[in-house]
């Protein structure tokens, strides 16, 4: 159950309170399958609700990113207009403060988007944590990734449904050709970012 803002309900949510979302987001590999995890508490530190999603082969501030956007969308879905985010990358964090400019081409739409969504809320403050005080965060991202993969591994039931996509798998065999050190391939196409295993014929 999710205390809405305006209610005074089981976590006594209102409106002008803070809700705080820990984020977090990895890549095993970098890039590589990856996830992210976010976990929103009220202003009495009462759990809200666990977010975690498996967004396939990403790099991991692609995946931090990602926790964000899911973050202050559950806020602006559910009418929370005060939201503290704490993750434990410094890179984000400094870039959404400002501090640090974004040149990464991959990054950049995700920045604008958390930018377009901050401006609809009231109020907004980052900060940076040590991942041993994001924990729930991290084992949220860690779980996503674990279905991704197909490990299995729930824990405790989330608060929000959450979806995973199948970790991509090889389903045929491509033929390529060596120029200049790089394959090429000679029919078909991979995924940006999927791994592969070259065989001389």
């Amino acid at each position: 159950m999710t205390a809405k803002a305006g209610q005074t309900g089981l976590f006594g949510a209102e409106d002008g309170e803070w809700v705080t979302a820990h984020t977090d987001g990895g890549s095993r590999g970098n890039p590589g399958p990856a996830g992210y995890g976010v976990a929103v508490t009220a202003a009495n530190g009462a759990p809200l609700a666990e977010l975690s999603e498996f967004i396939g082969i990403k790099s991991n501030n692609v995946a931090e990113y990602a926790a964000l956007l899911a973050a202050l969308e559950w806020a602006l879905a559910q009418g929370h207009r005060r939201l503290r985010v704490v993750s434990d990358s410094e890179l984000m964090v400094k870039q959404i403060q400002g501090k640090y400019k974004v040149a990464s081409p991959d990054l950049k739409p995700m920045f604008d988007e958390a930018r377009r969504r901050i401006a609809k809320l009231e109020k907004f403050e980052i900060t940076h944590a040590l991942r041993h005080k994001n924990k729930d965060a991290d084992r949220l991202a860690n779980l996503a990734m674990d279905r991704g993969m197909n490990r299995g591994g729930m824990g405790r039931a989330s608060a929000v449904v959450t979806k995973a996509t199948p970790y991509p798998k090889a389903e045929r065999v491509l033929r390529g050709v060596v120029k200049d050190g790089r394959v090429e391939l000679l029919g078909g196409s991979l995924p940006e970012g999927c791994f592969v295993k070259v065989e001389r014929e």
